[in-house]
């Protein structure tokens, strides 16, 4: 089954991130509600990987390195940020937990809404940000993405800024560099 088109139940929460409860994909997608999401930058030898976004939501813009969301399991109990993330791993970029460099890093969270200007969905997100190291490059889940690039770190560093040659998710530009920027600078 396509996975766009699976009935998911996101956690609908509010803009200080306080839960309210389960909400339709599509329904928080096309109605704004706000929902909890989670950002993933991925680093392969010091280049971040921009997925370019193969989605029903602001397709053909470029991600860092891919975004989704917690979901509602059968049991009823939410998804952990970390669980979601390494299903999300494994659906759009066969990568599994023994590819990281070490464990996943928190860096930040975020609350933003951006209107997807050629469709119907909105995001409206409390954002939560991580970064991984990956031992390998990423195998595209053409069902996810239309490709990557590799943008080098020091490219980012040295800009202060993620404003690059692609177009980027609205999400991504609201990113405070600041820690990830700090992470890189304390392992240098």
């Amino acid at each position: 089954m396509d996975y766009y088109k699976k009935q998911l139940y996101l956690a609908e929460v509010n803009q200080q991130d306080k839960l309210i409860g389960p909400i339709e994909r599509w329904q928080a997608h096309e109605q704004g509600i706000c929902h909890r999401g989670f950002t993933v930058i991925l680093i392969y030898k010091n280049q971040v990987i921009l997925q370019h976004r193969h989605h029903p939501a602001f397709d053909g813009l470029y991600d860092l390195s891919f975004s989704s969301h917690p979901i509602y399991l059968e049991d009823d109990r939410l998804q952990d940020n970390l669980s979601a993330i390494y299903a999300s791993l494994g659906r759009e970029w066969h990568i599994e937990k023994k590819d990281l460099i070490g464990s996943l890093k928190y860096l930040d969270k975020f609350y933003y809404k951006a209107q997807d200007p050629k469709s119907k969905y909105i995001e409206h997100e409390v954002d939560y940000l991580y970064l991984a190291e990956i031992n390998k490059l990423p195998a595209v889940n053409k069902d996810f993405a239309y490709g990557f690039n590799l943008v080098e770190i020091n490219k980012i560093l040295n800009t202060k800024s993620w404003r690059l040659d692609t177009p980027l998710c609205p999400w991504v530009k609201k990113i405070s560099l600041n820690k990830f920027v700090n992470f890189f600078v304390s392992i240098a």
